[in-house]
């Protein structure tokens, strides 16, 4: 059974979500929360699987929020949703440790997968938003990878195979894609994922990602 927090300050947005929610066979709602602070409480308390955090708080943002949760519980999943889909928000929720970001219209059906893709350990990012987020936002920042290396030097420290590898991962290819274009066991690149995942610091495919584009080894449009 996946446990769900419900994060957003909009009673009927929590109800709604968890009325989604709670009509999974495999999950159930563990709990709400009105703002940021008390979703970092909560998170302490119940440890939810998943949190379906909203960025626009009263007080404590989802931003910072979900920076505290992933900091402090690492096995707790964040999925960031908002009704404003700006790709800066989508960066900012990535790097603050989301494992996700949705716009709030997604359809109930597209909601639980991604919940359940997330509790897997993957990322779930709305193509549209992924898209997006890497042509006008990755590239313009400061490089900086989410080990503290800077996003170049944590490419860097990668030997010729992860390289290859993470640059497949920004491609956007799933390890079984990665495994036959690089000719490779499946078991063989899920090593080398779980091995660049830790020199350059990113908790999931999508910070991979930004690191990929942020160090130069991608350039949108590629």
């Amino acid at each position: 059974m996946i446990t769900v927090l419900l994060v957003d300050d909009q009673v009927l947005v929590r109800k709604g979500f968890g009325m989604i929610v709670n009509a999974q066979g495999d999950m159930c709602v563990a709990g709400e929360a009105g703002d940021g602070e008390q979703a970092v409480r909560l998170c302490a308390e119940l440890r939810p699987d998943v949190v379906l955090m909203d960025v626009h708080l009263p007080g404590l943002d989802g931003i910072a929020a979900t920076e505290q949760i992933t900091a402090a519980l690492p096995g707790v999943r964040v999925l960031a949703l908002s009704m404003y889909d700006m790709d800066e928000y989508v960066v900012d929720m990535l790097r603050a440790g989301a494992s996700g970001f949705l716009p709030k219209d997604i359809s109930p059906e597209d909601l639980v997968e991604s919940v359940r893709v997330v509790h897997g350990g993957e990322s779930a990012v709305a193509p549209r938003l992924l898209t997006r987020l890497i042509g006008a936002f990755v590239r313009a920042g400061r490089p900086r990878g989410f080990g503290g290396l800077g996003a170049a030097g944590a490419v860097g420290a990668l030997s010729e195979r992860e390289r290859e590898v993470l640059l497949l991962i920004g491609r956007g290819l799933s390890n079984s894609e990665i495994a036959r274009a690089l000719l490779l066991a499946p078991s063989t690149v899920k090593n080398h994922v779980t091995n660049v995942f830790a020199k350059i610091g990113a908790r999931d495919r999508a910070q991979a990602v930004i690191t990929a584009y942020e160090s130069g080894l991608i350039t949108p449009g590629e």
